[in-house]
């Protein structure tokens, strides 16, 4: 904030006038941002004899002698600015150089080519240079910018807003421009106030205009006893300056706050409605901020919902059980200990050993094991087979030595899972099958994060490229589908125990972008499969490029005869409807 009195010429040609009034005026200073300005000029270098306030500006006269001991004075205590009308104001410049701090052209004089010329030569590197732009248009604002910046060696251009019509009217005070310069350029703002100083206004728009942006107030001034003659009408005696003054303590000072203070802090905390749970909820689950809460305000402090949505995005889940209209703490979560586990065996019919078939360099599991290591936020990867002798050897085939080789039931893969889940206290999984070659981390990125939000018990996306879908479980429903069905006789169709049975399980069904979706066949089960899989990683190998599905679908979209190598085969799951049927009946749950 930074105030410019405007003397003007209220002195009517008196020196003694000028003199009283810096007296007045004197506790204002520059330490607490005043300057004030003078207008210095010569009748005869500003007008002609037949200009009708010629004999007015002869009696406002002031001379270079005179002005230097004002400005010897004013310097005491303020800084000094000079308005430029002619050659007659230039001089007084020069002969005070060294005490002034800024000078003003008036829009009127902006295109005097003599006083330009004149600054030309002036060294005014450490000046301030106001230009006044009433009644200019933008493109006029952005030419003299331009000009004056880069032609005079100054220390800082301002741009001002106002002007003099003896008062202006509120309306004609150009308070909406500060906004649109503010907008355009990185010019410090000049507010030229000019309304009539008996008016409320003349508090309130120097106000308004601080706190719209402008960075100065220029404020006409005239003495409180003193016969005032001329430029009364916008200016304000000692009592109303020090009142905005004050005022603009007070106002502008609060821009610099805090953006919440203490008590603003304070007042939200006693009054927050804090979110409860809604229900019952048990340990281990996943909770869903949108459907799992309600607010009331309590007495019982708690987790608010920015709270709860961050420890939802970081993969949290619940560790104790918690009651209907209990609040949410810290210690009510951890972090999710997630795992893929990856379901493999060797005794396929249909292309037999077809876990240990070479995919481009490696076997098929490996390559499905090493795109699994890319996804996010993986505690623990595991390759589970049976306990028949037969699958021993998928053992020599875990691609890295931090995989887990887990061997369990040979036919009921959800107590194969169980196994796993409890010995490493897993707390959500995604289920993969080795058949599944080219997993994707974005779908799984995309399908965990929705998990989470949600709070779901099974996630899965609606639509995808065959074998490229995943499926995002909670330990706690596989253990409730175990609780019911204690022989899974079909948990090789593990998926189906979910589906059929959203009265108990909360299923989430998830959208993925159209660039992640296809209609191709990405899963092992046949010889013409294999040979889609060589022609997709050969394609990646022999053009050094790291699996990316989009990538992939990038291929087999240029490469049509690729695709339709294996896109007649059908899942048994899809083709067999006496399968189907089986499913949805031995799946569903029955209370008795």
């Amino acid at each position: 904030m930074y105030n410019i009195l405007e003397v003007a010429n209220t002195h009517g040609g008196g020196v003694h006038y000028i003199y009283e009034l810096l007296k007045e005026f004197d506790e204002f200073t520059k330490k607490n941002g005043v300057g004030i300005k003078f207008q210095p000029f010569k009748y005869d270098e500003s007008a002609l004899s037949d200009f009708s306030y010629y004999d007015i500006y002869k009696e406002l006269f002031i001379s270079q002698e005179d002005w230097s001991n004002i400005i010897e004075e004013a310097f005491k205590t303020k800084d000094i600015w000079i308005d430029l009308f002619d050659k007659y104001s230039t001089s007084i410049l020069q002969e005070n150089l060294d005490k002034v701090f800024g000078i003003k052209l008036q829009t009127s004089v902006l295109d005097n080519t003599i006083i330009f010329q004149t600054l030309k030569n002036i060294d005014l590197s450490d000046k301030k240079l106001i230009i006044n732009i009433a009644g200019r248009s933008k493109e006029d604002i952005k030419i003299l910018i331009n000009k004056y910046t880069k032609q005079l060696n100054i220390e800082e251009l301002l741009i001002e807003v106002g002007f003099q019509a003896y008062p202006t009217r509120l309306e004609d005070s150009g308070l909406m421009k500060v906004k649109y310069l503010k907008e355009h350029y990185d010019n410090k703002i000049v507010f030229a106030d000019h309304i009539d100083g008996e008016d409320e206004g003349a508090v309130l728009l120097p106000l308004i205009a601080l706190l719209l942006g402008a960075d100065y107030i220029e404020k006409h001034i005239m003495h409180s006893h003193l016969e005032t003659r001329y430029d009364y009408n916008s200016s304000v005696k000692y009592e109303v300056f020090k009142k905005l003054h004050v005022l603009q303590d007070n106002y502008t000072s609060l821009q610099n706050k805090p953006f919440i203070s203490n008590v603003e802090a304070n007042y939200l905390n006693a009054t927050c409605q804090t979110p409860l749970l809604n229900k019952n909820i048990e340990s281990q689950s996943l909770i869903n901020a949108d459907k799992d809460l309600i607010f009331r305000r309590s007495n019982s402090s708690g987790l608010s919902t920015k709270d709860i949505n961050k420890l939802i995005s970081d993969c949290y889940i619940l560790t104790s059980s918690k009651k209907k209209y209990e609040t949410l703490k810290k210690e009510d979560f951890k972090k999710a200990n997630i795992a893929a586990i990856i379901a493999c065996r060797l005794k396929s019919t249909r292309l037999p050993r077809k876990a240990l078939l070479k995919v481009g360099k490696v076997s098929s599991i490996e390559l499905s094991i090493k795109n699994t290591m890319k996804f996010n936020n993986l505690n623990h990867i595991i390759l589970a087979t049976s306990t028949e002798e037969q699958d021993a050897e998928l053992e020599n085939y875990t691609y890295n030595d931090n995989i887990i080789f887990h061997r369990g039931h040979p036919d009921d893969v959800i107590d194969r899972y169980l196994d796993v889940i409890n010995s490493l206290n897993i707390d959500v999984f995604v289920r993969l099958t080795g058949d599944n070659v080219f997993i994707s981390s974005d779908i799984f990125d995309i399908l965990l994060k929705s998990h989470f939000e949600e709070g779901a018990d099974y996630t899965t996306a609606n639509t995808a490229a065959v074998g490229t879908n995943l499926e995002i479980i909670n330990a706690s429903a596989l253990k409730k589908v175990n609780k019911y069905f204690p022989l899974a006789e079909h948990s090789e169709y593990m998926s189906w125990y979910f589906h059929n049975n959203p009265e108990y399980f909360k299923i989430n069904k998830v959208d993925l972008p159209e660039k992640l979706v296809r209609d191709y066949r990405l899963t092992l089960d046949y010889p013409e499969d294999l040979e889609v899989f060589n022609h997709i990683e050969k394609y990646f190998i022999d053009n050094n490029i790291e699996y990316d599905l989009e990538e992939l679908f990038k291929f087999l979209d240029e490469n049509p005869k690729v695709a339709n190598i294996n896109s007649h085969l059908t899942p048994k799951y899809e083709s067999n409807k006496d399968l189907i049927v089986m499913l949805d009946k031995e799946t569903k749950i029955r209370q008795f």
